[in-house]
């Protein structure tokens, strides 16, 4: 999960930059500037960059929580999928080898039985 940033208080918020009689605030600390348009004198052109702004910020965010969410259950589901699998080897692999072991314990145990008797 990704960690929130901290508040930063020296960033002001829209609420700080313009009041509700959408008049601009004066920063004590900024030097005087040009008068910024207030919002409702906003062209449309400049209402439809906020819009793409705005946009592709919360996509750059909705897409890292989801490559997030995504990473996270394809690593649930391939460790599930994997301990599946290699029990499943490890139970084959135990098998053929205890297979293979009896196979030349017995033709060990014939072949000195013969032996044993080729020698009387």
């Amino acid at each position: 999960m990704t960690q929130a940033r901290p508040f930063d208080p020296n960033i002001p918020v829209l609420t700080e930059l313009f009041s509700d009689q959408g008049e601009a605030q004066a920063d004590p600390g900024a030097q005087p500037a040009a008068q910024e348009p207030l919002l409702a004198d906003w062209s449309e052109p400049e209402w439809a960059a906020l819009e793409r702004r705005l946009s592709e910020r919360i996509l750059q965010q909705i897409q890292g929580r989801v490559d997030f969410v995504l990473e996270q259950r394809l690593r649930d589901s391939m460790e599930q999928v994997l301990q599946h699998a290699v029990a499943g080897l490890t139970a084959e692999l135990r098998t053929g080898l205890q297979d293979t072991i009896e196979s030349i314990v017995v033709r060990a145990v014939a072949q000195e039985l013969s032996h044993l008797q080729s020698q009387k």
